[in-house]
This record gives structure tokens, sequence and C-alpha cells, in this order.
């Protein structure tokens, strides 16, 4: 169940909000979509805790991945090192806490990669032991040194070092990191297939969970599968969908009661809105698709477009498909939205009114 959608102007207000509901509840899980403001929002209520040199959130987002920059040893292509910021507040503690064995135990669950941390460097290096068969059908083992490890292996090994320093966090007797008061998670799994999306999603929400009371959580995502695994583990917290409303360039969230939080009927909800209101622009096309595409998993449909089911006297009723993969292709801004055509406005209400009337929806979603 979705309740009443609470209007905000800009992100320092939202995140403002958040910290007030964090004095109620310990968690709260946010769904939206790429390109609404997540990571600004991350940014937004970290500075609301800075006082000069205090700080109050340990936060992941996209600029905890760039505190690490690749060397790829260009001149000799061989010793590739992950280079670590040092000048940052994350990193406090690196050499007296034992990184290494902090992160080894959490990364060994996602990975078969060795790394080391060289804390007078401020690098890490990568290897990975391969079995290979012999001619006499035995097998041995090689070790390459100094490797590059992939995109999605690499922002694991970003993760595990995160989840590391929160378990540090939690200990009240580790000094370097006691002053952190809230922990800010901005979408982790990037470039991670499903599997690890479950699987990384449980194990923070077993993380979070064993949090002492003092410690408070928000976490941030726009992946379906991980955030709806974390609304079934933290069933306590309070969950929102946001979104941008391009026309008043303000931010909306719609408080949700539903596990797992169904985030595409709130966006059903408010295409049948501006449809009814006249108020249609282009990116709205985006939307429609990405409703059809969760639905058309839901219902187990090979192909998202078996959401459009035409009625038997419409004229256009091939068009759909191909209106709808070629609008939600362009270069179309929530934060520039452009007013559709007349004829794109139709095309859309129709296609909306058929895809409602063909799928059971609860009818109190679409009043009138």
């Amino acid at each position: 169940m979705t309740v009443a959608a609470v209007p905000f102007p800009d992100l320092p207000s939202l995140a403002r909000n958040l910290r007030d509901e964090l004095e109620r509840k310990k968690f709260v899980l946010l769904y939206a979509y790429n390109g609404t403001g997540k990571t600004r929002l991350s940014t937004e209520f970290k500075n609301l805790g800075k006082h000069e040199d205090e700080r109050d959130t340990l936060y992941f987002n996209a600029y905890t991945e760039d505190l690490f920059q690749w060397d790829n040893d260009l001149a000799n292509d061989r010793e590739r090192v992950l280079k670590i910021n040092k000048d940052s507040r994350f990193f406090a503690g690196l050499a007296e806490l034992e990184m290494d064995n902090r992160i080894r135990p959490l990364l060994n669950r996602y990975a078969d990669f060795e790394f080391e941390i060289d804390t007078e460097a401020w690098e890490v290096s990568f290897a990975r032991e391969t079995r290979i068969k012999n001619e006499d059908g035995t097998f041995r083992t090689e070790r390459e040194e100094d490797i590059k490890i992939s995109r999605g292996e690499e922002n694991i090994f970003i993760w595990c070092f995160f989840i590391a320093i929160v378990q540090l966090a939690m200990d009240p007797e580790i000094e370097a990191y006691s002053w952190v008061k809230y922990i800010y998670i901005d979408d982790p799994i990037s470039s991670l297939d499903d599997n690890n999306a479950v699987t990384v999603a449980h194990h923070l929400a077993q993380f979070l969970l064993g949090a002492p009371e003092t410690l408070r959580a928000v976490v941030s995502s726009h992946h379906v599968l991980f955030f709806n695994v974390l609304c079934n583990e933290l069933r306590k917290s309070r969950k929102y969908f946001l979104a941008r409303d391009a026309r008043a360039s303000a931010y909306v969230v719609h408080e949700s009661e539903s596990t797992p939080f169904l985030y595409h009927l709130a966006s059903l909800q408010d295409l049948h809105e501006a449809q009814k209101s006249g108020a249609l622009y282009t990116h709205h096309f985006n939307v429609m698709r990405r409703v059809m595409e969760q639905t058309a998993c839901f219902f187990g449909y090979k192909s998202w477009d078996e959401c459009i089911k035409p009625e038997d006297d419409d004229p256009n009723g091939t068009v759909y498909k191909r209106m709808i993969d070629l609008m939600s292709h362009g270069d179309y801004s929530l934060y520039e939205p452009r007013e559709m055509l007349p004829e794109n406005k139709e095309h859309l209400r129709r296609a909306l009114r058929q895809f409602i009337a063909g799928h059971p929806f609860s009818p109190t979603l679409f009043p009138d």
C-alpha cells in the first residue's frame, strides 16, 4: 500500500527530513530511479553532519568508489595496483587496525582473488591462483601476481572494505570511528549480477540488524531485487519511493507499507495522473517502459512488449511497441522536460489505458 506523497522543494530539506525520521526509526530504505538525485541526496545528508572538523556520517556512494584509482603501469604493463586516497577520513587507522584481516573473510564470500594492502605506499595489489590441467591428466596451480581485477570484482572489494569499516564503527572500543552516528549507503551493487545483488543485500541486512541502537542507517538504491531483499529483511524499516516532479522542480516522496516494495505501482499512478491532467512529457515514455518491464518480469513474459495488448478496433495496435521503444531510448532528461506533441500524448494515453485494463491492477489505484 502506498500512502500520500510528500513534496520537498530541494534535496537539503529532504535530507533534514531523513535525519528527523532516524530519530524515530533505525533504518530508512529509499528507492529511486537513476538520475533522480540519490547520490546528491547522500552528499547533502552527509554535509548536514559536518561542523568544521566534526563528522557524523559514514557513507558509501559513487564518491567512495572514487577514493580508489587504478595505476595500470602503462610503461611496463605488469605491476597494476589500486591506489588509495590517503587523505580521506574514510581510511582512518588503516595500518593500525589490520584491515587486510578484517576484509578477507568478507571478500571470500563473493570472490576468489587475493589481495594485499601496502599501508606505506597506500595501494592494493591483487593476485589469483588458477588450476591448470597437465598433459598427463594431473593438475597444477599457477599464481598470477599484480593482476587487474574486473569492474565487478573491484566493486565487491571496495564494498567489503566499507563493510569492514562499518564493523569497526559498531565496536565501541574502536576510537578511530567513534564519530559515526549515521551510515548512509547509496547503490553499492553497480556491475553485480542478480545473484550477488541478493547475497550482498542479505549480508548487509544482517550487519545492520546487529548494529547498536545508537547507530542509524539509510540505504538507497535503483536496483529492484536488491531493494526488495532489504525490505523483506528489515521489516521494521521506513520505506520510501523517491521521484522528481519536473513541473514543480521539487522532489516527491511516497511512503510505502508494501513488502516487497511495489515501486512500479507508484509510477503507474503518476502516469495515470499525468495523462489525466495533460501534463505529459517525453520522459514519461521511459517511465511507461520501466513499468512494463517490471510487470513482464512478474508475469514471466519473455519481453516487456508482451504487456501491450491493443484492442481489436485500435488502428494503431502495431505502433505502440515501436513508439515506446523509440521514445524511451531518446535523450529525454527529467531535469529539462519537454512536453509531448499532441499525437504522442494520445498514443501514450491509449497504450496506458489498454495496459491498465489488460492487467489485474486494483481499480482503486486509478480513480475516474
